[in-house]
């Protein structure tokens, strides 16, 4: 009696783990179908027409460059949460053509994209691969022929993904992403994807440049923090990575001027001898949330350091989520003198733009179909910022949400949504 029960439990147990390969097979087939549909779809679309499109060169550290003596426009996307599986094949496919309608309109001579650019969570994607929407995104761009780089966000190599952040910066770097200028950034500075992107004029001046950091994931990188939103900050061997470019391009200048004008004291070093920067990362600097409750608590007005420009704070409780604690960039962005504009991602509905003690905090439109509950059925929050950078230094920031008529596009079409989140009560400054 015991042996034959025995015989039926190994049984079951044999049927079981059949059921599981078969699972196991079929999804992965419906997975490897459902990335080649979105690098199909991605392929799909027209190469834009951009005239006189601008092409980078590397200089001597390993960083790209552009030259111009025109307005220099870069893109600035986030949030792009492509699950890859064969569960979000509906919403990634509107994610792509969220993201070629706006480029093909725009037509920018960069796109930065910062963070969150894969979503593989399981029970709504259908896959652990991140490896899927890395993928497609970069397929995307290359199929639109523009050139394009990231930072990474939380979610782009969460602790159960198939692929870690090197890894996926491997794939960035890889050589069939010819538009890509990602750089995996020093190896003895931590994360992935620290580098520079230079805008130089005619002259050999650098007018503008793009600081790109990788903002961190979660403070232990386990599915505990993960869950619990415990996230990281940025590290400080980074923000000493940061003050070491920020002083190597002032030199660059200082050098380049003094060639033009035999000395460091004229008007040239005035204008560009402390050279402008944009910053750009995933998570928001805790700064950012002690500048609004700052302004919360002066009644929605604007205190000494806090000037509001733009845009809401929408996200659950009206909150900006942001990493643990201190992290020193912003103390040594204001001792520099560099910086004059930080970009960011992670909260998919807040859009807010404001400055505090000089220094521009903007939030980016969101891509997201996919992370939030409901949140393709939303449009409000989706779109992209436009930031042109000009040959005196200064640069001005637009930005444009997805369903204006702005992107009302011959070939192109866009779903049907409401305007306003029902369940969130957007806070603004008062008229």
């Amino acid at each position: 009696m015991a042996k034959e029960k025995g015989k039926k439990a190994k049984k079951r147990l044999l049927i079981f783990i059949s059921i599981v390969i078969v699972l196991g097979i079929v999804i992965a087939g419906l997975n490897f179908l459902s990335l080649q549909n979105l690098l199909k779809k991605g392929n799909s679309y027209t190469t834009p027409e951009i005239e006189n499109q601008l092409v980078p060169q590397k200089d001597e550290n390993g960083y790209w460059y552009f030259t111009t003596d025109r307005e220099f426009k870069v893109m600035h996307l986030t949030d792009i949460h492509i699950g890859g599986g064969f569960m979000s094949k509906t919403v990634d496919e509107k994610a792509l053509n969220a993201i070629a309608t706006m480029v093909t309109k725009e037509k920018p001579d960069l796109v930065i994209a910062t963070g969150d650019i894969a979503f593989p969570v399981p029970y709504m994607a259908g896959t652990f691969n991140n490896y899927s929407g890395a993928k497609a995104f970069g397929n995307l761009m290359e199929s639109l022929g523009v050139y394009w780089t990231v930072t990474f966000g939380n979610h782009d190599s969460e602790c159960y993904s198939y692929f870690d952040r090197e890894s996926v910066a491997e794939i960035y770097s890889n050589e069939e992403f010819k538009h890509c200028l990602f750089g995996a950034g020093p190896e003895d500075v931590d994360g992935y994807g620290n580098h520079v992107i230079k805008v130089k004029n005619s002259k050999g001046i650098i007018t503008q440049a793009m600081v790109l950091i990788d903002s961190q994931a979660y403070v232990k990188d386990t599915l505990i923090d993960s869950i619990k939103g415990t996230y990281d900050n940025i590290h400080p061997n980074q923000v000493e990575w940061y003050e070491t470019e920020i002083k190597r391009m002032n030199a660059e200048n200082s050098q380049v001027i003094k060639s033009i004008q035999g000395d460091v004291n004229g008007g040239l070093f005035k204008q560009y001898g402390t050279v402008k920067t944009l910053a750009f990362f995933h998570i928001p600097l805790v700064e950012m949330a002690d500048a609004w409750k700052e302004f919360q608590e002066n009644g929605f007005k604007d205190t000494k350091d806090f000037k509001y420009i733009e845009g809401i704070i929408g996200e659950g409780g009206r909150r900006i989520f942001c990493g643990l604690g201190e992290d020193d960039l912003f103390e040594k962005m204001l001792e520099l003198g560099s910086t004059k504009a930080m970009f960011n991602g992670h909260d998919h509905i807040n859009n807010t733009t404001f400055e505090y003690k000089g220094i521009q905090f903007s939030y980016g439109y969101s891509i997201d179909y996919f992370a939030y509950s409901g949140i393709d059925k939303q449009g409000s929050q989706r779109g992209c910022t436009m930031i042109t950078c000009k040959p005196d230094t200064t640069f001005t920031i637009d930005k444009y949400n997805y369903y204006s008529d702005r992107y009302n596009l011959d070939g192109f079409t866009r779903e049907e949504v409401t305007m306003q989140f029902e369940d969130v009560t957007c806070q603004t400054p008062e008229e």
